[in-house]
């Protein structure tokens, strides 16, 4: 394959002149999108929920924080940026939770972190799926589009979404009352079809750059959780394809010329995780039967596996290889980057591969434990990187 070792201390990459810079996402450095909360936020999120502010009031603190935040990814060198998620309190919820028949409400979690565990927020379907009514953060996303717009680069302006398998992998038949889905397979038609309602009207205001978050590929890799899912009466073998019909039934309907891209994560949440495992177990239906243009794959600890599954990944479709973790401030060396993307090349093109954190910096408000300076150096040093070895 592509590439041969890099030499310690040199800043060239086999190949370089070879490779020419990417017009369209994911960039060579690209991020997964969310980013650590400024002070200034936290507080007004904080004395928002006491009633001390009003929603307007915390919006135009949202709107000043999330215009800077824009700058400071242009200026770290990313050409794609997001609202780094500044108006969630959670990745998921907030965006589940405003679709047409489902309810989000506080509950007791069955998936644990490893180690501090976030707010009991959980999701339920109230009523039948499939609906769309108008979801808020496509306004979010229009915020944001207008303001890279209005910056030197024109940075491609990025939406992240969870995944629909989202509502169901977390809780299965207690998240789907009987009486509302006597048959699953009617759930997942509706839930794929009321993605594709709502993915389409992000597409329908000029989202370029769509991104499903999507945790659940890869907790099935994880031989504790598949046999959590079997337990509870599902099988771990099947739900992959399950889950890819519906991915693709709710991407199917975005305009062609949209990047689609998938972040995968083992859990993040200050700094913990949830599932260990490698990709292998899902690796080729992940690649094969998913109408995806690029996977965010996570890479920055044993806990993701080795490279060889990429040797699944098929001419024409991007692996972002999350290789600098956001789980600590320590800064990785370009050595170590240089190398570790040369492994990579081993089972793939380098043509086919970009670079970037393992996950957000910011799964929820809370954060992971590091500072933002330590996060901004980490998305220059992804940049630097980039620079040397695609050019």
């Amino acid at each position: 394959m592509t590439g041969s070792p890099a030499c310690a201390g040199d800043d060239s990459f086999p190949g370089t002149q070879n490779h020419m810079p990417r017009t369209k996402p994911p960039f060579r450095a690209d991020h997964v999108g969310s980013l650590l909360r400024p002070a200034v936020l936290k507080q007004a999120r904080a004395q928002r929920e006491r009633g001390e502010i009003t929603a307007e009031e915390l919006k135009t603190i949202e709107d000043r924080e999330i215009e800077a935040v824009i700058r400071k990814q242009e200026e770290a060198g990313l050409r794609s940026v997001t609202d780094g998620e500044f108006r969630r309190a959670f990745w998921n919820y907030d965006f589940l939770g405003q679709l047409d028949g489902v309810e989000a409400y506080l509950g007791e979690r069955k998936i644990k972190f490893q180690g501090p565990q976030p707010k009991p927020m959980m999701l339920r379907v109230i009523g039948k799926l499939g609906g769309y009514r108008a979801h808020p953060m496509i306004e979010h996303f229009k915020f944001v589009a207008a303001h890279a717009k209005a910056t030197t680069n024109k940075a491609t302006p990025k939406m992240t979404v969870p995944s629909p398998s989202s509502l169901h992998f977390r809780y299965g038949r207690d998240a789907v009352p009987v009486e509302i889905y006597p048959d699953m397979d009617d759930f997942y038609r509706d839930l794929g079809e009321g993605y594709r309602k709502a993915l389409r009207a992000f597409s329908d205001a000029g989202c370029r750059y769509l991104q499903l978050d999507e945790v659940n590929f890869t907790y099935l890799c994880d031989p504790k959780l598949r046999t959590f899912v079997a337990n509870r009466g599902e099988d771990p073998e099947t739900l992959p394809h399950v889950y890819a019909r519906m991915i693709n039934a709710a991407l199917s309907d975005v305009a062609p010329d949209v990047t689609k891209a998938m972040h995968l994560c083992r859990g993040n949440f200050q700094s913990t995780f949830v599932a260990t495992g490698g990709y292998e177990p899902v690796a080729e239906i992940l690649f094969n039967e998913i109408n995806i243009d690029a996977y965010f794959m996570e890479y920055d600890s044993d806990r993701a596996g080795g490279f060889a599954p990429l040797r699944f990944v098929p001419k024409g479709k991007m692996v972002v290889l999350g290789l600098v973790t956001s789980k600590s401030g320590t800064l990785e060396s370009k050595d170590e980057l240089k190398r570790r993307i040369d492994q990579a090349a081993r089972y793939i093109d380098l043509d086919q591969l970009c670079l970037s954190p393992q996950c957000g910096f910011a799964s929820t408000e809370e954060g992971n434990i590091l500072a933002e300076d330590e996060q901004w150096a980490k998305l220059r040093r992804i940049v630097e990187v980039a620079d040397e070895v695609w050019g």
